[in-house]
């Protein structure tokens, strides 16, 4: 059995006991066993940040792209080994896992080149003599929070940047998948990383990574997982003057108006719904139809849907895996018995058994809702997904845009004009247009607005808003 030790300067440390990381494909099955942190452990490992600081932000460009390119080759020639960890440990099904980690590597990849891509301005100031430069500078210690639902690709697209623009890093994944992150922590300091540079504490949110967003160590804050959480992180950091940048979820509607192509559409649904068991942020979780479709689209949608494959995350053919725990699984459970009681009609949704014991839900398919059930306005972050009946575009896009969230927005039409005012009307961060909802690039930028995101967006050359701050010199030559 594996363990899961934390990274402090430049030791692999135990800590105050160790928690199982559970199959959810088969609960008999332990993948490993997790060291946990406390507060002191959090303040070495912020200390250690802090020492390696300055060394590491006057690094050269080179070094660090020969550490994210070396790391990123390694995360790529090791997908299939990390993608059955991943699948192991959080329940997506193989191939979606595998592709996860070939993400992770493209990422490291990706600011690799960043790192040697740094640019700054140099501008001729008002007054005669003085030239003035403008530069970027690391932003100092910053403290990472990831969540479950992406045990590789978060943690990646969070360091990879952090350390491209010079800064050090305290890590605290999720309790529920430490296994992914500790391997690309491992990876990342066997390409070359000095001690100190990169740190990793495993424990709970509330201990762990309550000691390192209130750190007097700690610079800034990037957070991904809940709204409450993430409310709070805010209030802790910003009396403090911490940076931060927060991703916190969505509700996000996928619009089908009449004039769309009912098989790209299904296939849209099908994908942004279902896939990675709809444990996305950017899942579309309320399917928004204009009735002209509506009863063809729920029919067609419908016929897919009960031919989804579940089963364990290893078997070739599945296609949703398990729920990643017992509480996710209750709480999917509860979101479906309010949707019914308040007057929905409920496809699927029912616990099933395989030949393993699992945390197993049959995708869901919610008709007869409207905008103003607690289906559709709550994020259940599961295999669910309600559909909405509209009159028109105008009522569609009314109700896209009637939830507190706005991370992303989808609209599968053949209409030019209709695709471009979505495009500009939508309040969503990200808009796809014959696309799910979910699935992005990682060399553009991903965020949203509203209750889903706050702070410079993550990923791509918008990354280094975040990590890094902006400095202003004058020179006068004499």
């Amino acid at each position: 059995m594996d363990q899961y030790l934390h990274r402090v300067g430049g030791e692999w440390v135990g800590g105050s006991g160790t928690v199982p990381d559970v199959n959810p494909s088969d609960t008999r099955e332990v993948v490993g066993e997790a060291a946990q942190a406390d507060a002191p452990l959090v303040a070495a490992a912020t200390r250690a940040a802090r020492d390696a600081a300055d060394e590491w932000a006057h690094s050269g460009p080179q070094q660090r792209f020969e550490v994210l390119d070396a790391a990123g080759a390694q995360v790529l020639a090791r997908r299939a080994e990390l993608g059955r960890l991943l699948a192991s440990e959080e329940g997506k099904p193989i191939a979606e896992a595998t592709a996860e980690v070939a993400r992770a590597g493209q990422i490291l990849k990706y600011f690799a080149g960043e790192a040697l891509r740094q640019t700054g301005d140099l501008l001729p100031s008002v007054r005669p003599g003085l030239s003035v430069e403008v530069t970027r500078e690391p932003v100092g210690v910053v403290g990472l929070v990831t969540p479950w639902n992406f045990p590789i690709a978060i943690p990646a697209w969070k360091v990879a940047p952090a350390l491209a623009f010079g800064n050090t890093v305290v890590l605290k994944p999720s309790e529920l998948v430490p296994g992914c992150a500790t391997e690309l922590v491992r990876i990342l300091v066997d390409a070359g990383l000095p001690d100190g540079v990169l740190n990793l504490v495993h424990g709970s949110g509330a201990e762990v990574g309550g000691a390192l967003v209130s750190s007097p160590d700690v610079d800034a804050v990037s957070f991904t997982g809940s709204v409450a959480t993430g409310r709070s992180i805010a209030a802790a950091c910003v009396p403090d003057g911490r940076k931060v940048q927060l991703e916190m979820g969505g509700k996000n509607p996928l619009v089908v108006l009449d004039d769309a192509d009912l098989d790209v559409a299904v296939s849209a649904a099908v994908n942004g719904a279902y896939f990675s068991t709809g444990q996305r942020c950017t899942a579309s979780s309320r399917l928004v139809v204009t009735e002209g479709v509506h009863d063809a689209f729920v029919e067609r949608l419908a016929e897919r849907v009960r031919g989804l494959r579940v089963g364990h995350a290893l078997a070739p053919d599945t296609v949703v895996g398990p729920v990643v725990d017992e509480r996710q699984l209750r709480k999917d459970l509860d979101y479906l018995a309010i949707a019914a009681q308040e007057g929905g009609e409920v496809l699927g949704g029912d616990q099933v058994e395989r030949d393993t014991p699992g945390w197993y839900l049959s995708p869901a398919l919610v008709t007869g809702t409207t905008g103003d059930m607690r289906i559709n306005r709550e994020e259940v972050f599961g295999p669910v997904a309600s559909v909405v009946r509209v009159a028109d575009y105008d009522a569609a896009l009314a109700e896209a845009n009637a939830t507190e969230f706005g991370l992303s927005a989808g609209v599968v039409t053949t209409s030019l004009r209709y695709a471009k005012h979505f495009a500009r009307h939508a309040r969503a961060g990200m808009v796809m247009v014959n696309a799910p909802t979910a699935g992005v690039d990682p060399h553009v930028p991903f965020g949203g607005s509203r209750a889903s995101s706050y702070g410079p967006r993550e990923q791509g050359a918008y990354a280094r808003e975040f990590y890094t701050t902006v400095k202003t010199t004058y020179v006068d030559p004499g």
